[in-house]
């Protein structure tokens, strides 16, 4: 990192998480410095502070903060999760001895050595020409996968860098040119409490409507209990609102000013808003344990029938609304009893479709307890911590039987997530759920469970491999190995591929045995006495 402009912080293996910055460089000078910056889209954003909120955890305030927290993680794993991305604009070292030009030339060479570089880049003749390209990215800004705040405009000889020079701040080449920020004072008129598939309960402000940056906005996220906190905001309050990034309402700040003294305090409900259950309270979270509370039902179940959980093909978002509206699902475990004449019913269902679609679903029924445990959307629970939470217990009825203080034991499970987990496999409806599922015949045991070949033994991969590496990966763990992005002392094996980044030399220093993919694939046969290609299907 650029630090205080002599020290910085050390991030390369966090750094090179980031899919599109190149491992290897050909035909560049000996000693290089290439200048950029890595930023965090808004969609990726959105879900970290979603996956942020589910755990009671504190959110971040915007991208900037949150890709400049995610870069300093001490866990690369943790950078790798957060989908960071980078884009390269200058060089230092090296810009002489690669006798380019101009700016332009200098764009066009970093994305020619593999570098990212932001599309949006542009020649322009004199100041109409920078002011007619900054008022097209006025009205584009909105259209872009990042927040921006406005367009830096560079002289396009790089000699008249040299001769202009810098001052004690800044360089006299080169000025941001800003867009005007458009924040508007409104009140909010009440509070509103959303349930999501999870049960996590959000509340959301409406708002005296007010016009900011092309749109009208009538509500806002108030994302939890912490944030209103921090806030300090109330009901009846004078508040100044922006769009985030172009985009997402977010209120700025309260102005307390204005404050008559017949502001009211939000109060959180005690029981769902949607169904009466009592509401369980994790951290600053308040959830809906109910798994067949009606604000839930909808997205519990497109996300069970998702790719990454149960995988029906064909269970798309009109389908599940088209079924709870003509009451023939009312939660997951429905899907297994729906027939073909239940289908038929439905319009634009062919006699084909039907049958398609009951193959996927009774397909789904052997995905494991893994695939299971996602699908169920626990709270706090993603792809890795169902995968942790099945390698350790096994089998649902275990799971079902463990205690806080097992849930603790488990890898990346802390405190509000345990508790989380813990209280929802408490609750009588998800056992009820969970009990009709299996006597749907639903798989509830770790899908590779006594398939041990590989237990104990650690894996890092660099380079290209021939297969898919997410696929390679999924092998691994499957036959009981661990595999981490970052090389240690701990490590048994580094997987070695096509153009292996800088874990190779690091493996070397630390004496850690390296494995070509061929290599790897004879270590797993002769473990398991199987042809890898029918371990990988």
């Amino acid at each position: 990192t650029r630090g205080d402009g002599e020290t910085g912080e050390e991030v390369t293996q966090n750094l090179l998480t980031i899919p599109t910055i190149p491992r290897r460089l050909k035909g560049v000078p000996e000693r290089l410095e290439v200048r950029g910056e890595v930023y965090m889209p808004i969609e990726a954003f959105l879900r970290l502070n979603e996956e942020l909120e589910e755990k009671g955890e504190k959110i971040f305030k915007n991208p900037r903060n949150a890709a400049a927290g995610s870069l300093r993680q001490k866990d690369p794993r943790i950078t790798a999760r957060r989908g960071l991305r980078a884009t390269f604009y200058a060089l230092g070292l090296g810009l002489e001895e690669s006798g380019l030009k101009t700016q332009l030339d200098l764009l066009h060479w970093l994305r020619e050595k593999g570098f990212p570089v932001e599309h949006g880049f542009a020649r322009a003749e004199g100041a109409e020409g920078v002011e007619r390209i900054y008022q097209g990215w006025l009205k584009e800004r909105r259209s872009l996968p990042f927040e921006a705040d406005g367009v830096v405009v560079k002289l396009d000889e790089l000699s008249l860098w040299r001769e202009l020079g810098y001052t004690a701040r800044a360089p006299r080449f080169a000025i941001a040119y800003k867009f005007p920020a458009e924040e508007k004072e409104t009140r909010l008129l009440q509070v509103v409490f959303q349930v999501g598939r999870t049960g996590r309960v959000t509340p959301v402000g409406i708002l005296e409507p007010v016009f900011i940056e092309g749109s009208e906005v009538s509500r806002v996220t108030l994302h939890n209990e912490s944030y209103i906190e921090e806030l300090d905001v109330r009901i009846g309050d004078w508040v100044l609102v922006h769009k985030a990034g172009g985009v997402i309402p977010e209120v700025l700040r309260v102005l307390k000013e204005k404050r008559t003294g017949e502001e009211r305090p939000i109060r959180w409900p005690e029981t769902c808003p949607e169904c009466g259950h009592r509401l369980v309270k994790e951290g600053k979270v308040h959830r809906c344990p109910n798994p067949l509370c009606p604000a839930k039902r909808f997205e519990a179940i497109r996300h069970y029938a998702s790719r990454k959980a149960m995988d029906i093909g064909g269970l798309g978002e009109k389908l599940i609304e088209k079924l709870l509206e003509k009451g023939l699902v009312k939660d997951v475990a429905d899907l297994y009893r729906l027939r073909e004449e239940d289908l038929l019913d439905l319009e634009r269902m062919g006699k084909k479709s039907a049958q398609n679609l009951l193959r996927q679903i009774e397909k789904s029924k052997a995905r494991g307890l893994e695939r299971l445990l996602y699908a169920l959307g626990l709270p706090g629970v993603g792809e890795v911590l169902a995968r942790n939470l099945a390698a350790h217990f096994g089998t649902m009825d275990r799971l079902l039987e463990a205690s806080l203080e097992e849930l603790l034991q488990v890898e990346e499970v802390g405190e509000l997530t345990a508790r989380g987990i813990y209280e929802t496999l408490q609750d009588p409806a998800f056992r009820d759920l969970v009990r009709r599922l299996k006597e749907a015949g639903v798989e509830m045991e770790a899908k590779e469970r006594g398939e041990e070949a590989l237990k104990g033994l650690t894996f890092v991969i660099t380079g290209e491999l021939s297969r898919p590496r997410e696929e390679v990966k999924a092998l691994l763990r499957r036959l009981g190995a661990k595999v981490t992005d970052s090389v240690s002392r701990k490590t048994s094996y580094l997987v070695v591929g096509e153009a292996p980044g800088s874990k190779l030399e690091k493996a070397r220093a630390l004496g850690v045995p390296t494995l070509t993919e061929e290599e790897l694939y004879r270590l797993i046969e002769e473990r398991t006495g199987k042809p890898v290609e029918t371990l990988a299907s």
